[in-house]
């Protein structure tokens, strides 16, 4: 351990983890075997950093790389966050209240993740994306850079977002453009979204789909391509099911 890191009273450090110069840990935290914590890093109070987890790395960009806009500074994890084994979670980041970052899960740089949600084991957030609260991230899932996720929303197992419709062949400059999930939509598992679609509120995409334009609010879509078949009940609404 660094001699100008802080461990607050009650933290556990376990063994062979690496804290650098500059982290805090806060009270009653506690740092797995074998896990790396990079300067500067914040671990707020009652965290879980379980077993080879690795915060505040700094990525390693090629030359004219898009993740090179996103600004650096140190990771923070808020009170109670649990970081499970394996995961890498980038620096410049700010991790929520309670959130769960799953085994092996990568979250880039740049990344805002709101209180009280959850990332899958195996998930990849991309750099710069914002996730709001109590979101619920499954396995395996792949959010793309440039994708806004707002509260409540679901993505099931194997959801994969994109951004880039010439696939490496845009303009030098060209931003990326994700999804947006807007507020307590939910989306199947193997769903398959292309570059800036909208997912509205409350919308449903069934488990299969690949989505080409933009779903309304409280639309059920299917297929491939997805297509509207009905609306979402008001029992089925998330304000039912707090």
């Amino acid at each position: 351990m660094a001699a100008g890191a802080h461990v607050g009273a009650g933290a556990q450090v376990g063994t062979g983890a690496v804290i650098f110069e500059g982290v805090r840990i806060g009270p009653g935290a506690s740092v797995g075997v074998g896990a790396v914590v990079h300067p500067g890093t914040e671990v707020g109070e009652g965290c879980v950093v379980e077993d080879q987890v690795v915060l505040g790395k700094r990525p390693r960009l090629r030359a004219g790389s898009s993740a090179a806009v996103v600004q650096g500074g140190p990771l923070v994890l808020a009170a109670e966050v649990t970081v499970c084994c394996g995961a890498v979670v980038y620096a410049g980041s700010r991790i929520g209240a309670g959130t769960i970052i799953g085994d092996q899960a990568q979250v880039r740089e740049g990344v805002t993740i709101g209180a009280r949600s959850v990332v899958g084991r195996g998930s990849a957030v991309e750099f710069g994306v914002r996730i709001g609260e109590r979101v619920l991230i499954q396995t395996d899932v792949y959010v793309t850079a440039g994708s806004v996720v707002e509260d409540d929303v679901f993505l099931g197992p194997g959801v994969i977002t994109t951004n880039d419709d010439a696939m490496g062949r845009h303009p030098a400059g060209q931003p990326l453009v994700g999804a947006v999930f807007r507020r307590a939509c939910r989306v199947g598992g193997g769903v398959v979204l292309v570059p800036g679609v909208v997912i509205g509120p409350e919308a449903f995409v069934a488990a299969g789909a690949v989505v080409t334009r933009d779903v309304g609010e409280r639309e059920v879509v299917m297929g491939v391509p997805a297509r509207a078949v009905r609306r979402v009940s008001d029992a089925d609404l998330i304000e039912r099911w707090r």
